[in-house]
């Protein structure tokens, strides 16, 4: 109810504002209202949006299982983190803009090099939230695996990715942000199709309630993304660090 009662208000604001200004560069709700069905109906907004989604969902896949592998690496290993430790810097410091001229170049103007992009942005966030988490395991825990004699596969499933999975879903929820935001950029730079690519047309018309329309669709589809699926999986993962009263 908060949430729902927060949401009218800001809309009430908007019409408001829209009203006061009586500025086609400031349509009122129902006018971006309108411009949504008609691009659901003439099967464009879906269109783009799966577009975008299947970029977000490609980057946001490569990004958490290279970094992933190469954060619990850092983590565990003094040697491996002194070695790449330069390296990370260099990625978290790299601004995305500059990353995706280079893929475009040097990989061409097509679907690899966008995903690729996306997905060398993000990296650096999953490494870092990992290395921490990799850094934080209970040694106890690892002696009692290795009494046990457990196997690399049974020590990984039941000693490892327990205990890294709240830093894994703290790294899925701050990164899904970050990876739609940089495919909006690059299918506005490269791409002949996704939300970034009709915002950038949309923005040469001056059209703005086209560019409310995909904006406001492709946020609400992220948030629905973020309350049923990305938070019920945080919650779950850091169910196993409650203690019983």
């Amino acid at each position: 109810m908060p949430r729902i009662f927060s949401l009218a208000t800001l809309i009430v604001v908007w019409a408001v504002a829209a009203a006061l200004a009586q500025s086609r560069l400031l349509p009122d709700p129902l006018t971006v209202g309108r411009a949504t069905l008609a691009e659901i109906r003439s099967g464009e907004l879906p269109f783009q949006m799966a577009c975008t989604l299947g970029r977000v969902i490609g980057s946001f896949a490569i990004a958490m299982l290279l970094g992933t592998i190469a954060g619990y690496a850092m983590g565990r290993s003094k040697a491996t983190d002194r070695f790449a430790d330069s390296w990370l810097i260099v990625l978290i410091n790299m601004p995305a803009l500059v990353v995706i001229i280079f893929a475009y170049i040097w990989i061409g103007l097509n679907e690899t090099a966008a995903i690729l992009a996306v997905a060398i942005n993000k990296l650096p966030n999953v490494v870092v939230v990992v290395r921490e988490g990799a850094r934080a395991l209970d040694p106890e825990i690892d002696e009692m695996a290795k009494a046990f004699q457990f196997t690399a596969f049974k020590r990984l499933r039941h000693v490892v990715i327990p205990q890294l999975a709240p830093y894994l879903a703290a790294s899925s929820r701050s990164g899904l942000s970050i990876v739609w935001k940089i495919v909006l950029v690059v299918e506005l730079i490269g791409r002949p199709n996704g939300v970034g690519f009709v915002l950038g047309s949309a923005f040469s018309l001056f059209d703005m309630a086209r560019i409310l329309s995909y904006a406001i669709c492709f946020i609400l589809l992220m948030l629905v993304i973020e309350s049923f699926l990305v938070q019920p999986l945080e919650r779950r993962a850091n169910r196993w660090r409650r203690r019983p009263a």
